[in-house]
């Protein structure tokens, strides 16, 4: 039986090395900033069968993009692959559906891990392998790894090649921008990212500094959408959509795993609890909720936080029972 000093087991891979030296977790910027247009002459044109998607189904970063592109009919544009949900020193790796089921292999570069698609285009590449990853098949290139920029491609670039009622399909309307961006700030922030830097942090400082003013920005939600569908003018935006993502991660993995348990969404905000539910009865949207890759994946793979790798079998809330649209 081998053992370890204490030195050595304190060793983490860097791949769970996720908070600074100060217990505070800093989400690294996106790396690939290109963008989609829907102009013929633009070096990365929109054009059917040309990009390619990287997801996982656990990540709700990625999550948002692969909620746009069935949204708003770029399934039938647009390839898909998914990683494994389980997330090991080679960062996110491809498998068989027979191997993960919901994983789809990647056909395009035959890679085995998403960092080889990052390599391929820059060899010196010292950044995190992230996703979504949105790839171009003619150029042979990343366009994009911010997914917040990606969904606002797919809401409009695409527009040309799509049927009547997907290209109607605004989430980022001009009227409504100003207002969207505000919130998508403070949300982000607290909320999409708070959940990380309270789940992340690694000293009780750096937890608090973040938890209390997660559930501060949900108690605002909650007020912003009492009475209402939708949080900006009663009109289901990309807002919606981001936030989304990360309320129906919120209590099967955040509120445990990431220790943000001052209340659920089930038994503490029951107006978010309907949004989430009018939203995951669009048609489409709960086909791209995949609760065994989520909670798989934030359990198994984060075993700094959950050394055991043991899945809780609560998936959270049923998001079935029926709410009015």
């Amino acid at each position: 039986m081998s053992t370890t000093t204490a030195a050595a087991s304190d060793e983490k891979p860097a791949i769970l090395k996720w908070a600074s030296k100060d217990g505070e977790f800093r989400r690294q910027q996106s790396t690939f900033r290109d963008t989609i247009e829907a102009d013929p002459n633009a070096k990365f044109a929109a054009e059917p069968d040309r990009y390619h998607l990287y997801i996982s189904w656990a990540c709700p970063w990625a999550h948002r993009t692969a909620l746009v592109r069935q949204l708003k009919g770029l399934d039938k544009l647009i390839g898909l692959s998914v990683v494994d949900y389980l997330m090991l020193d080679k960062g996110w790796k491809f498998s068989t559906a027979e191997e993960c089921p919901g994983a789809i292999p990647d056909t395009i570069n035959n890679a085995q891990h998403i960092r080889d698609l990052y390599f391929k285009v820059n060899p010196d590449y010292e950044g995190r392998f992230t996703v979504p990853v949105l790839w171009d098949k003619k150029l042979e290139t990343i366009v994009n790894n911010e997914s917040s920029e990606i969904i606002r491609m797919f809401n409009t670039a695409f527009n040309q090649y799509l049927d009547k009622e997907h290209a109607e399909l605004n989430y980022y309307p001009e009227s409504l921008r100003k207002e969207i961006d505000e919130n998508n700030e403070w949300i982000y922030d607290t909320i999409n990212n708070g959940v990380y830097k309270s789940g992340f942090a690694t000293t009780q400082a750096a937890y608090e500094r973040n938890v209390y003013p997660l559930f501060k920005s949900l108690d605002r939600v909650e007020k912003m959408l009492e009475g209402k569908k939708y949080l900006i003018q009663d009109t289901f935006t990309e807002a919606d959509i981001r936030l989304f993502t990360t309320i129906v991660r919120f209590d099967p993995v955040y509120f445990g795993h990431f220790k943000c348990n001052i209340g659920s969404i089930e038994h503490n905000y029951p107006n978010i609890l309907k949004w989430a539910r009018r939203i995951y009865q669009k048609p489409g949207v709960k086909e791209t909720v995949n609760m065994d890759h989520i909670k798989g994946h934030y359990y198994m793979s984060h075993r700094q936080i959950n050394p055991t790798q043991v899945v809780p079998v609560g998936n959270g809330p049923d998001l079935d029972v029926p709410v009015d649209q």
